[in-house]
């Protein structure tokens, strides 16, 4: 058996078969203690700069372990990266007969059952929806898998997939008539048989809880469990550790009664006004909160006029659909699973009104078009950790950005790390980059208050003289979707003013990976956006040359989650910022801050606008925990080092 010097060394497997794969001390040092953590069932998180090659590092173990191994990351995008690009690579390079699996959430797949059903009835509200279904009609017939990622035909967002995919609630299960098409099934068979399943974080949640309930099928037989972008973890398992009840579960829960009374029911008039009448119950619980999005405390949603009324008309609606509902459920299995639904609805809604919630956070998020009840429990340290300690095996937490500075304590206990025994191994290992030359880190003067009035104009005219230096490739990140408008506003004028005919996106303007692919094409282009850009998004080259960041990317302190969580700590004895506030900070920070310097080659300026970095004591927690950017407050100096740079492809 092979073994990591020699998988890792210049000579090695990997050098051979992968032409651009060049040894890095930091990568065999992180594989070297991962391997130790597979091998003695130990806890590890690992924080690894860009560049380092933790893919590779985690990667190569994993399949030199022998065991059964659940990778999990955060995003589709990397899941399919490892599925295709680097687990195959890595096994052929290393000559191991390890098999592989993915599997996603069932809605990525297509459901032969719903789309006949949707495709037959055939009710949509564009004549591009109806052609968007045909055509995945058509991929059906022919696809392997099922995954609509391999449908690119058609848009990812397209409402068309809605039509031809199922959801946990309205899925048939064995019941379904289709059972022996099923994509989802047969993707499930193939990762229950396989040594290496790559999942994602919310997947993996989801197997958690069934576990819980004594169905979970991928945890109980691994010896190993991989997180890769591991920093997204504590959101992503407070979502499913949580309740939820939306207006849109109910008009999908209406409209699948609707379609299954018209395929089991049709003589039941009764039934059909009865899904009328409680989408015009769930349309009019959404319309109490008013046109705005907003995020509100359960006391605060209570406090709006027409809160309670609505809502009481909603419960009464759906305890009076389900009398409907239930004197025809024996007809069809469609409609004995929308009765299913419908109770669990009720249940979810009677739990979220009772005010002994426990220790959870009961509090309201208004959409465009729906809203949605959500109790959220304050924290997931003792979930987690019942899970870490349910069976031996190793767990390992890896992304670019878990720690402040050196210290992981704030990461460990958010994830129930800091009580298990022996207690988790840490490490950091930072970027092989030469941050100094590279990059240089721009704290402008003379900024006002970020609560200021007039901040968002200030950002903008810090933001254009290095757009026109840099001759357009820069992202400016912004802290709220309001603040990203403004100034994408303001800088539009000021280019216009300065003759300046640069591509100017906005985020919203299309999907993010449409907006980035038009980024990297045109090579000259600003992008103006908010938080989904923080994260995950990969510009190496000289198609990114600036990144501007208008605020320290603290949480709105009147957020409800927020707002309970602070007072949690606060009657714990701790100090809620220092404790929790501002480690999220640096390392969503961090984020931000890593789309800028992708390879060697790259080179840049970092802006961060916000004065409290400077002026502030904790300020400097934040900067130190930055690559080792030469630093400056001069606007001439970082200037001076984008005119440097060889001019872009766009221009």
């Amino acid at each position: 058996m092979i073994d990591l010097e020699q998988a890792f060394s210049p000579e090695g497997p990997l050098a051979e078969a992968i032409p651009s794969f060049r040894p890095r001390p930091q990568q065999l040092e992180m594989a070297s203690l991962i391997a130790d953590a597979l091998r003695e069932n130990r806890v590890l998180v690992a924080e690894a700069g860009t560049g380092t090659g933790k893919t590779f590092a985690y990667l190569v173990p994993a399949l030199l372990s022998g065991g059964k191994v659940i990778l999990s990351t955060g995003t589709k995008t990397l899941q399919d990266q490892l599925f295709n690009r680097d687990l195959p690579t890595i096994r052929a390079a290393l000559k191991i007969p390890v098999t592989i699996a993915l599997l996603k959430g069932r809605a990525n797949y297509v459901c032969p059952y719903h789309l006949a059903r949707n495709e037959r009835d055939g009710r949509f509200l564009t004549a591009q929806d109806a052609a968007d279904l045909r055509t995945i009609a058509r991929f059906a017939k022919i696809t392997q898998s099922g995954d609509k990622a391999e449908c690119s035909e058609v848009r990812e967002d397209s409402p068309a997939w809605f039509a031809a995919t199922s959801t946990r609630d309205n899925c048939l299960g064995q019941e379904c008539p289709d059972v022996k098409e099923c994509f989802v099934l047969a993707a499930r068979r193939a990762a229950m048989d396989a040594d290496v399943v790559v999942v994602n974080h919310h997947l993996f949640f989801a197997d958690v809880m069934l576990r819980d309930e004594g169905m979970g099928e991928l945890l109980p037989s691994c010896n190993a469990v991989i997180f890769d972008e591991a920093h997204q973890l504590p959101e992503t398992a407070s979502l499913f550790f949580g309740e939820s009840v939306s207006t849109a579960q109910i008009l999908e829960l209406a409209r699948d009664t609707r379609s299954e009374t018209l395929a089991g029911a049709r003589d039941c008039r009764e039934l059909i006004d009865a899904t009328r009448a409680l989408e015009k119950a769930a349309r009019d619980f959404r319309l109490a909160f008013g046109s705005e999005p907003a995020r509100l405390s359960a006391a605060q949603a209570a406090a709006l006029p027409d809160f309670d009324k609505s809502l009481d008309a909603l419960d009464a609606e759906i305890d009076a659909f389900a009398a409907v509902l239930e004197t025809q459920a024996e007809r069809s299995e469609g409609l004995a699973n929308c009765l299913r639904r419908t109770a669990e609805v009720g249940e979810r809604l009677v739990r979220w009104r009772s005010p002994d919630a426990g220790e959870f956070v009961r509090w309201v998020e208004v959409f465009q078009q729906s809203a949605a009840l959500n109790a959220t429990p304050l924290h997931v340290s003792g979930v987690f950790r019942r899970q870490l300690e349910s069976h031996p095996r190793a767990w390992i937490f890896t992304s670019a950005t878990l720690a402040v500075g050196q210290n992981f304590t704030h990461y460990c206990n958010e994830m129930g790390l800091s009580w298990i025994d022996p207690p988790p191994v840490t490490a950091v290992w930072g970027s092989p980059f030469d941050y100094a030359k590279q990059a240089l880190l721009y704290a402008p003067a003379a900024m006002p208050d970020p609560n200021h009035p007039d901040y968002a104009e200030a950002v903008a005219r810090v933001a254009l003289p290095l757009i026109r230096a840099a001759r357009g490739r820069t992202f400016v990140l912004c802290t709220s979707l309001r603040a990203m408008k403004r100034i994408h506003a303001l800088i539009s004028e000021g280019l216009q003013r300065a003759g300046e005919e640069l591509p100017l996106l906005l985020q919203g303007e299309g999907s993010r990976s449409e907006l980035l692919d038009r980024f990297r094409r045109m090579g000259n282009a600003v992008l103006v956006a908010s938080q989904s850009f923080w994260e995950g998004v990969d510009v190496p080259g000289d198609a990114l040359s600036v990144v501007v960041i208008d605020k320290l990317p603290f949480a709105p302190p009147d957020d409800p989650v927020l707002a309970a969580r602070v007072e949690h700590l606060q009657k714990s004895g701790h100090n809620p910022f220092m404790h929790y506030q501002l480690p999220r900070a640096v390392i969503n920070m961090k984020q931000g801050a890593g789309r800028l310097i992708r390879s060697e080659r790259d080179l840049g300026v970092l802006c961060i606008c916000d004065p409290r970095m400077i002026e502030k004591q904790y300020g400097k927690i934040v900067w130190r925990s930055l690559p080792p950017m030469r630093r400056t407050r001069a606007e001439a100096e970082a200037i001076a080092f984008l005119e440097q740079l060889p001019p872009p492809r766009g221009a």
